[in-house]
């Protein structure tokens, strides 16, 4: 039974946009927090960006900050990721996932508790 369900991934150019989705069929999406992690080839899995139940507390990791966003409608039980100015090296396998609320917006994957399949972003010239 998948839960959280990703998509949007793809081949770009460096300096393109991309915008992935990921949709939970949880009722209970409201109150979990949402994080989206990414592993490239021969790498650990790392923290990218990571949003409350509410919406409105957000973290990003680093390499991240001031290009990709995170945001979530819980209306439609989904979690975006808009990537801007992508670099060569974000290209990765990108998972969301979720969070039980007393877990915290935390940055470490072993807070999370269900995770999507991934969906593949390479990009490259």
């Amino acid at each position: 039974q998948v839960q959280l369900v990703e998509s949007g991934g793809g081949l770009v150019q460096p300096g393109d946009s991309l915008t992935l989705s990921c949709v939970d069929s949880r009722r209970t999406f409201p109150n979990y927090h949402m994080g989206w992690f990414r592993q490239a080839p021969g790498k650990e899995r790392e923290f990218v960006t990571a949003i409350s139940v509410s919406g409105t507390i957000t973290r990003y990791a680093d390499s991240v900050k001031g290009r990709f966003t995170i945001s979530r409608d819980n209306a439609k039980n989904t979690v975006y990721l808009q990537m801007n100015s992508l670099k060569p090296e974000d290209t990765a396998v990108y998972y969301c996932a979720a969070a039980r609320l007393y877990s915290g917006i935390s940055q470490t994957s072993d807070r999370y508790d269900y995770w999507g399949q991934g969906t593949q972003v390479t990009v490259s010239s």
